[in-house]
């Protein structure tokens, strides 16, 4: 008895040892099991929350959709020709933003490859030419409506005047066509001082040669003949020094060049000449572009904006008619040096006024 009360008092310590360990023990490996499970709460009550706001989103927005719907088709049945406005300003503003995004893209490419302006392809350089224009003619309506209220009395103008006021993303397919045919013909104003001018500076040319083949080509061009680039090419002298270059022709003349690029003559007559110069120098490098990219690889819509920028009335033209102006055009503006920008421009009209052809010629 006295050797069994012995092994019991001996192993009461000893159990009481082994109990305590075996629950530290277990307290040591239960205890982390609690931290990825509180994590686990966290992370789907984080999750929870941030689904149930994408769905409040989604909600929100299928909602706005539907009454955005509801409110074009009740302006199609009882406005619609509010409704049309109202359609071509919500396309204007969805092509304005495409635009940004796209000259944002092409700008970041000629920061990160450290390409110059006249390596881009021809798409490129033009995109920037056109939405620089585009942001110049937008800067007035934004001045009137940064006043207070003054949304109101823009939406009245736009309204009121859409060509003068809106780029055209902004326009309908009928106003497009619209107001490039009076632009057009704001510029074919100045055709005939623009021929006058030619024939007033010829009087001054000593070489009795190319005064008698400017005027030849003024006479061609009175009769309703087209010429030919080997026409244009033959003076192309008088365009690079006097009487006709950039720097030596008379400010009347430049101010009739004006119009033809769709700029104000209302400026000092050195601030028109480098405004011209740098227009012209920015259309021939387009040109040089073009040839690059292949002439057949332009669409129908990119192929009368282009003989359209270069002076051409495209509003009664064919694809086909506008490709083969186009292809003569390059012919002649590719082998032009950067000092002949002046007779770049006169060609604007010399090559445009008359074509196509008539048919008695």
């Amino acid at each position: 008895m006295n050797s069994i009360k012995f092994v019991r008092s001996k192993m009461a310590p000893l159990s009481m040892w082994c109990c305590h360990r075996i629950i530290a023990v277990t307290a040591g490996v239960y205890t982390p099991k609690l931290a990825p499970a509180q994590v686990r709460l966290r992370l789907v009550s984080q999750y929870s929350t941030t689904q149930t706001r994408h769905n409040v989103g989604q909600g929100i927005v299928s909602k706005l959709k539907r009454a955005n719907e509801t409110y074009e088709r009740f302006l199609q049945r009882h406005f619609p020709r509010f409704y049309v406005l109202y359609h071509a300003f919500k396309r204007g503003f969805r092509l304005l933003f495409q635009d940004v995004r796209e000259v944002r893209r092409i700008k970041s490419g000629m920061l990160i490859n450290n390409i110059d302006h006249q390596k881009l392809p021809y798409r490129e350089m033009e995109k920037l030419r056109q939405f620089r224009r585009d942001m110049l003619k937008a800067i007035p309506l934004v001045i009137i409506s940064a006043p207070p209220f003054a949304n109101y009395l823009v939406f009245v103008l736009m309204y009121l005047f859409p060509r003068q006021l809106l780029i055209r993303h902004f326009w309908t397919p009928q106003q497009l066509v619209e107001f490039q045919g009076v632009y057009h013909a704001q510029r074919a104003h100045h055709h005939p001082e623009l021929l006058s001018g030619l024939e007033k500076a010829a009087a001054g040319i000593k070489d009795v040669r190319l005064k008698t083949r400017l005027l030849e080509l003024c006479s061609k061009v009175h009769s309703g003949a087209q010429p030919v680039v080997s026409d244009v090419h033959a003076v192309r002298t008088l365009f690079s020094g006097p009487p006709l270059g950039m720097r030596r022709m008379s400010t009347e003349q430049m101010s009739h060049l004006c119009p033809l690029l769709f700029l104000t003559s209302r400026l000092p007559a050195f601030w028109i000449g480098q405004r011209l110069n740098s227009h012209a120098l920015e259309l021939m490098q387009l040109d040089h572009a073009i040839v690059r990219l292949g002439l057949h690889q332009l669409n129908d819509m990119e192929l009368k904006e282009a003989c359209y920028v270069r002076g051409l009335n495209v509003q009664w033209l064919s694809p086909a008619q506008c490709l083969q102006w186009l292809s003569q055009w390059l012919q002649f503006s590719t082998h032009l040096k950067e000092s002949e920008t002046s007779l770049y421009l006169h060609s604007m009209m010399l090559l445009t006024v008359n074509y196509p052809k008539p048919p008695h010629s």
